[in-house]
């Protein structure tokens, strides 16, 4: 087996604030769009948080962070990948001054992972708009949220510039399209957005990030900044040209994203695609200026790929945020999402060739119903060998990708430890090394174990993924 990963390569995990912290509403911390969506970002909204929502609790992370980071470090990582919440530090997102325990707590989150040697990769918005600005302004959709955006990242790149210096502007940028509240605070139903309205915020949000990067180059010009996708790749059904050609469609309908935050400036192919869909963007003197601020590297999530077609009677596949038809050719998860570890070693390629920058795969792993047993020793644990085995399948293509010339900075599992999910949100679809100790009824001690997962992955990080079998 090709095997090269490079020395210095980031190994680690990650998580998001939303579905780990908990303390939804302790030391000044205000409400989030998470907070109102007790069955998951595609579910319903409710007028104020109710105790079926998971995420009010997470797993408790933000009092037993220390605990956790300690499993983290015994693994070896390099980086822990974890969100601020922004209702921690402006707690309404239009507020003038920030709440000094928010700030104060990721101080101490930062450190505790200095302490260890682990370098936070920190994502400034992660699915988590504080609830006020999606209510008053309809999230994304008001020009105002620039504003307000941009006071909250000077605040914690100031803050934080000696601490972190891995940075990423939002999560899974492109997900707005499919799910407006979840990625954009959008309150306005789905349904009644119309497509001009739906790109108004995606170009607020693409200013928002290409500013960002500017202020955080400015205040820190050791950091590097980075986009985050999800990355999906998308294969024609058929060898039918008539596929191929909504392949290509549907491929630059999530490009976009990426092609701004690198390119800095919107694609020739997008002048076709507002032209067709009669999308309208207002832009404001000095935006195509901010916009060329790019990004230093390009990150993205990656779970599986889709298939597309031209013909109306395929039908999407179930569970599948980004919608998209199964390929015939391909198993699927407990939750209908396809696995595809050759996908990811296409992505790579794809990306790369492309945008010619650093690459960093932040979120990859597979979400499954574990079971708790006992080890010959009495020990409680998991033996998640379905896990082991996605994930060694997924980093074997990983290496092939870096001998295809690709240039990888990291990769994090996503939900190194088990959490809510943000489209469920459920823990019975757990993603961890580390076993929590808490069911979607909320019943549970919260206490840690520790999986089979767990020692193979600090085996693979020790030996820098010379322990991966082909």
């Amino acid at each position: 087996m090709v095997n090269h990963y490079p020395e210095g390569f980031l190994w680690g995990g990650a998580v998001a604030a939303n579905q780990c912290e908990g303390a939804y509403l302790e030391d000044g911390k205000g409400l989030s769009i998470q907070d109102v969506t007790p069955k998951g970002g595609l579910g319903v909204i409710t007028p104020e948080p109710t105790e079926d929502n998971m995420k009010l609790v997470g797993i408790d992370f933000y009092h037993r962070y220390k605990e956790d980071i300690k499993l983290f470090a015994e693994m070896g990582f390099k980086v822990f990948r974890t969100s601020i919440a922004w209702s921690r530090i402006f707690p309404n997102g239009d507020d003038a001054i920030p709440n000094e325990k928010g700030l104060k707590f990721y101080d101490d989150l930062f450190d505790e992972c200095l302490k260890y040697h682990i370098e936070p990769l920190v994502t400034v918005s992660h699915y988590e708009t504080p609830l006020n600005l999606a209510k008053k302004y309809d999230g994304w959709r008001d020009r105002r949220l620039i504003g307000f955006y941009e006071n909250y990242v000077r605040t914690i790149f100031t803050r934080y510039q000696d601490k972190v210096k891995y940075w990423l502007t939002f999560n899974e940028i492109n997900s707005i399209i499919h799910a407006p509240f979840m990625s954009g605070g959008v309150m306005t139903e789905k349904e009644k957005l119309e497509m001009t309205d739906l790109y108004q915020a995606i170009h607020h949000e693409l200013v928002a990030s290409a500013l960002a990067t500017k202020i955080g180059h400015e205040i820190m010009p050791h950091a590097k900044i980075g986009c985050m996708v999800l990355g999906m790749p998308v294969y024609p059904l058929t060898p039918n040209p008539d596929d191929m050609i909504k392949t290509l469609e549907r491929d630059r309908e999530n490009l976009l994203f990426s092609d701004v935050q690198v390119r800095g400036k919107y694609p020739a192919y997008a002048k076709r695609l507002f032209k067709e869909r009669n999308i309208k963007i207002k832009m404001e003197l000095g935006d195509e200026e901010i916009l060329k601020n790019t990004v230093d590297f390009v990150s993205f999530s990656y779970y599986m790929s889709i298939c597309e077609s031209a013909d109306p009677t395929k039908k999407a596949g179930k569970g599948n945020l980004m919608g998209g038809i199964p390929n015939p050719y391909l198993k699927e998860s407990e939750w209908g999402w396809q696995i595809d570890p050759k996908g990811l070693r296409y992505i790579l390629n794809t990306l790369y060739d492309r945008y010619e920058k650093p690459l960093f795969i932040v979120e990859n792993g597979l979400g499954a119903v574990d079971k708790l047993v006992e080890d010959e020793n009495g020990n409680k644990t998991v033996i998640d060998d379905y896990r082991i085995k996605y994930l060694n399948d997924h980093l074997v293509q990983v290496a092939e990708a870096i001998e295809d010339g690709v240039e990888l900075m990291g990769y994090t599992t996503w939900g190194c430890i088990d959490l809510v999910s943000a489209s469920t949100a459920e823990l019975k679809k757990r993603y961890g090394f580390i076993y929590v100790d808490r069911n979607d009824d909320g019943s549970g001690t919260l206490k840690r174990y520790k999986k089979k997962s767990f020692h193979w992955y600090k085996e693979v990080i020790a030996t820098n993924g010379k322990s991966l079998v082909e």
